[in-house]
């Protein structure tokens, strides 16, 4: 298979799954520093499995999201929320249009390098708070990248309409090695596993029926 399809890589558990599901088609990564609590352990994990599947990666950063943005996730661990994603103040979390701007900078990197698709790993579960994961956003941002480019790019997007645990089962099947990834908000050395993206890793890997090798801190 032609690779012509660029990745954003977070270093979570959703993207890197994706890493390996479409790694015969993938020609790049990329990873986006933001400036989140997460970003610099979750980058390590973006780069290991990088290279582990010889895959080119590239970082770019976006200081200026944390710079003048407003969200939970660029203001230190105290600042994030504990408790599900399905808890109002889990919105804290949103960073605005976050996505948009990583697809558009993704679309322009791709058609820059002769390459057609860009893959992301939005799912199910992020659907309820997060407004630029949803299928409608989705679906509008690939159409404005295909009339914005010469080379019609667009966005793929497999795992919009299946959940976190359906992910799980994916990356096991494909031989993702989960301690290499990282999930949690508050950026520590150990996953909290309280805050809304532990609780969700927790409960993919037991509902996908996964021993999660995941570091928690004691509970």
């Amino acid at each position: 298979m032609e690779k012509k399809s660029l990745i954003i890589l977070s270093g979570g558990m959703d993207s890197v799954t994706l890493l390996h599901d479409r790694k015969e088609e993938i020609a790049l990564a990329v990873t986006f520093d933001y400036g989140s609590n997460h970003n610099a352990r979750e980058i390590l994990c973006a780069i290991k499995n990088c290279e582990k599947l010889g895959i080119e990666h590239i970082i770019i950063p976006l200081s200026f999201i944390h710079d003048h943005f407003k969200s939970s996730l660029l203001e230190g661990a105290t600042a994030i929320p504990e408790g599900h994603y399905a808890s109002e103040n889990m919105k804290s979390t949103v960073v605005p249009f976050r996505n948009g701007i990583m697809l558009a900078i993704a679309c322009g990197l791709a058609e820059s390098r002769g390459l057609n698709r860009v893959l992301i790993a939005n799912h199910y579960g992020d659907h309820a708070i997060y407004p630029d994961c949803r299928e409608s956003f989705v679906e509008a941002m690939g159409e404005a990248m295909k009339r914005g480019t010469y080379a019609g790019v667009e966005i793929v997007a497999p795992y919009t309409s299946i959940t976190k645990s359906d992910i799980a089962r994916i990356g096991s099947e494909k031989g993702v090695d989960f301690a290499l990834t990282y999930s949690c908000y508050k950026g520590g050395a150990k996953h909290c596993g309280k805050c809304g993206t532990c609780v969700e890793r927790k409960e993919a890997m037991r509902d996908a029926g996964i021993t999660d090798p995941t570091d928690y801190e004691e509970e």
